[in-house]
């Protein structure tokens, strides 16, 4: 009999089209999970990985959550050990639990929280290229963190969605925006309902710019009220960027 596993996920995502699998495109982390999950005994006519969120190409998580129906006779850790034996060396299965057949990683989320994190300095952070935006010069935190302020909330976020051809809301609600800095380390943290696509390396574009005083911080609510993407800040690159946690009750 099928029952449902509530899978804990993390990877880089620097060589992968994102996690939704595509017709086009054979290397997805949604992918690469039903590839293996599919091999386990009893579930060879396939299986089906539903993720909390449909991360871009390019970006990493540490705590995506995904949920499969699986029939097998194997304990969670044996299906976790099973996963991580046959899975490429950047994906891993965090942990396993058997959950109930309501439950749905992307329908029953309430909130996410991403870090998107940059490194600061003329040398370039060679051994961490992949997961760092390199900047030489340090922006004003001051500056970004009073920016911040602008963007918490319920609101119409069209400025800062990257499909042009959006025809769904585009209202979205952040609860907390967290922007620290330690040592050449700087990191932004967004908590939210759900996000846009590319809504937070634009929303991270438009902080540094406000950082190295090309905008201003009360800049901002005009650029919600616009609901013009050309008026917001670049698109930063998909590689600072990473699901950290996906919130349920």
């Amino acid at each position: 009999m099928k029952e449902n596993y509530k899978l804990i996920v993390a990877y880089d995502g620097s060589r992968y089209f994102g996690f939704e699998k595509q017709k086009d495109q054979e290397a997805t982390i949604q992918g690469k999970l039903e590839g293996v999950f599919s091999r386990i005994p009893g579930n060879e006519e396939g299986v089906e990985i539903i993720g909390a969120s449909r991360t871009d190409a390019g970006v990493h998580a540490r705590g995506m959550c995904a949920n499969v129906f699986l029939d097998t006779e194997f304990s969670e850790e044996e299906i976790q050990d099973y996963g991580n034996r046959y899975l490429p060396e950047d994906i891993a299965i965090v942990s396993v639990k058997k959950v109930s057949p309501r439950f749905h990683a992307r329908y029953n989320a309430l909130g996410k929280i991403y870090r998107y994190s940059c490194y600061i300095g003329r040398t370039k952070p060679v051994f961490d290229r992949k997961i760092l935006l390199h900047l030489e010069e340090e922006p004003d935190l001051e500056a970004m963190q009073e920016a911040a302020k602008f963007l918490i909330g319920k609101q119409d976020f069209k400025s800062f969605c990257g499909n042009p051809k959006m025809k769904k809301s585009t209202i979205r609600s952040i609860s907390s925006i967290r922007i620290q800095k330690s040592q050449n380390l700087l990191r932004f943290y967004f908590e939210g309902s759900g996000f846009l696509q590319y809504q937070i390396r634009i929303m991270v574009g438009t902080l540094l710019e406000v950082g190295y005083h090309k905008r201003k911080a009360g800049d901002i609510p005009g650029i919600i009220d616009a609901k013009d993407r050309q008026q917001a800040g670049y698109t930063v690159p998909a590689k600072g960027l990473c699901l950290m946690k996906v919130l349920y009750d």
